[in-house]
């Protein structure tokens, strides 16, 4: 059941997998996705491995407050936010919940808030997990290809979401791996149900796009860390993974052939032992 907490004023919808007793591990989402995203069965594989799971909607998405008053960041505008207040949302978030501090995952976007988190709160962040991410949006340029679904106008209407999504998916999504039509469709229209709002995933594409970039600070980091990249990844081509591992000292990096910018059913075991060694250190 979801529920919703204060922090950094803001409200923040959150739920959670497995024992109060478990490794704390704080899921952080990409550009526009919500808690949802992160699929029930992917969670429940890390609850089994010792953890205690929460997700949660970053601002501007599902449940959690939207900045609707900021409206659509016009072109060569201001971001309303950046990637500092959204890691701002999340040391609010484990105030929230009690943690002094958390293993943290985050994939895409979430990778870019989870760096951000260890480099602005480092105290909070006992590992770092950053998936499909880059420390810049200059280290690693989407294709062509890419590029044109992020930036294609937005869909209305709810069967129109859910196809432009799957459109999306098909070209961004893992190429080594057939395409779960059914589960892109699904998460879509839970989604587009719980908080559909393309001006605030605009918001956060300008916060990505405005916020400086993480490489030189990243070297300081002496946090436990791990990076997965997908070889085949259009939107953060795998430059980004590389890049992120080569600045954060020690940091381990595992790529996967045929992985694009989303985490195919099939590696989900592999992913979650992954991330098990790393915080059960």
């Amino acid at each position: 059941m979801t529920s919703r907490v204060q922090a950094n004023g803001i409200e923040i919808a959150h739920d959670s997998f497995g024992s109060p007793d478990g490794r704390p591990l704080l899921l952080i989402m990409g550009l526009g996705s919500q808690l949802v995203h992160w699929d029930d069965e992917f969670c429940q594989l890390l609850a089994d491995r010792g953890h205690h799971v929460v997700r949660f909607d970053n601002r501007d998405t599902g449940e959690s407050t939207h900045f609707t008053e900021l409206g659509v960041p016009g072109a060569g505008g201001a971001a309303p936010y950046l990637l500092k207040d959204l890691a701002d949302d999340t040391a609010g978030l484990l105030d929230a919940l009690g943690w002094d501090a958390a293993h943290v995952l985050g994939v895409s976007m979430g990778g870019m808030v989870a760096q951000q988190l260890a480099l602005d709160h480092p105290s909070r962040v006992l590992t770092l997990t950053s998936i499909m991410s880059t420390p810049g949006p200059a280290v690693a340029a989407p294709t062509p290809a890419a590029t044109a679904v992020l930036l294609s106008p937005p869909a209305h209407g709810r069967d129109a979401v859910l196809a432009q999504a799957l459109e999306t998916w098909s070209v961004i999504g893992s190429p080594g791996y057939e395409l779960d039509r059914e589960r892109v469709a699904r998460l879509a229209g839970l989604a587009f149900d719980r908080g559909h709002d393309p001006a605030g995933t605009s918001r956060q594409l300008a916060a990505i796009l405005a916020s400086p970039d993480r490489t030189e600070r990243l070297a300081a980091l002496t946090v436990p860390a791990l990076v997965i990249h997908g070889e085949d990844d259009q939107l953060v081509p795998l430059a980004g993974g590389q890049a992120t591992a080569a600045a954060i000292p020690g940091a381990r990096l595992l790529t996967f052939p045929g992985m694009g910018h989303d985490l195919p059913r099939p590696l989900w075991p592999v992913v979650a032992a992954e991330v098990a060694e790393l915080t059960s250190r």
